[in-house]
């Protein structure tokens, strides 16, 4: 269906004790899909991608030497961070936004999408997962979002938000305690959102494998830029690497 490569991994031989992910990359659509009848400013705002988000996860796997996945679709064609069965998986309506393209998906075109975009880009994933395991190396998991600044005309105070859940949080308590040691942030603790989502990226590959994970959060008018991005992935480099060596035992 597309020609496109339905992931991007980068430095897929390096040492995997850290493994970044980012599910919302991209807002690239496939001209066969007609940018689903959006208009195309509708495709540089947040509902079709984390703004941000593969900047910081691009300059972090740089600076750790550390492998990452990264989307290479739009979110909304199909959500990366959903279960296969979650009724967000294709979205019609993203914040008062109707995605016309995906007015009449019916379950032939989401197993196709499934096909092409959803099923490679975790099959990337688990395999870097199973071939560090295979070698002795439990990886450490940081998956890697951004979030609106203004949601439904409230605003959002925090810089970064620390998703979690309560089955394992060996990564995100250690990580919320430096962030929340940094004067001049303000840090959401499970904000945001709930890292509490069933069959998402981290259930499927953290959770489900036993890894220690965090799910990350950053404003979008903060990384807006690559500036921006690269200022905050080499913020939260000495950060990361604090927390992964204060993590208890599972």
């Amino acid at each position: 269906m597309s020609v496109h490569p339905a992931f991007e991994g980068i430095n897929i031989d390096c040492d995997p004790r850290i493994v970044l992910v980012c599910d919302h990359a991209s807002n690239f659509i496939p001209a066969s899909y007609g940018d689903l009848g959006l208009h195309p400013g509708h495709l540089a705002t947040h509902i079709a991608w984390d703004i941000g988000a593969a900047d910081v996860t691009r300059s972090l796997a740089r600076s750790l030497s550390a492998p990452a996945i990264l989307a290479t679709h739009s979110r909304l064609l199909i959500d990366l961070n959903r279960g296969e069965d979650d009724p967000t998986l294709v979205m019609k309506l993203s914040d008062g936004a109707i995605i016309p393209g995906n007015a009449r998906v019916d379950g032939t075109e989401i197993e196709a999408r499934l096909q092409a975009f959803y099923r490679p880009y975790h099959a990337a994933i688990s395999a870097l997962l199973v071939k560090a395991m295979r070698h002795g190396t439990r990886p450490v998991i940081v998956s890697v979002h951004s979030f609106t600044p203004h949601w439904k005309g409230r605003s959002r105070p925090w810089h970064v938000g620390v998703l979690w859940s309560r089955r394992d949080q060996r990564l995100s308590g250690p990580l919320l305690n430096v962030l929340k040691a940094e004067p001049d942030l303000c840090v959401g603790d499970n904000q945001p959102y709930s890292g509490e989502l069933v069959g998402d990226c981290m259930d499927r590959h953290a959770l489900a494998n036993g890894l220690p994970h965090v799910l990350l959060e950053l404003r979008q008018d903060l990384v807006a830029t690559p500036e921006g991005a690269h200022a905050w992935a080499k913020r939260l480099k000495p950060l990361l690497l604090s927390a992964i060596a204060g993590m208890k035992p599972a």
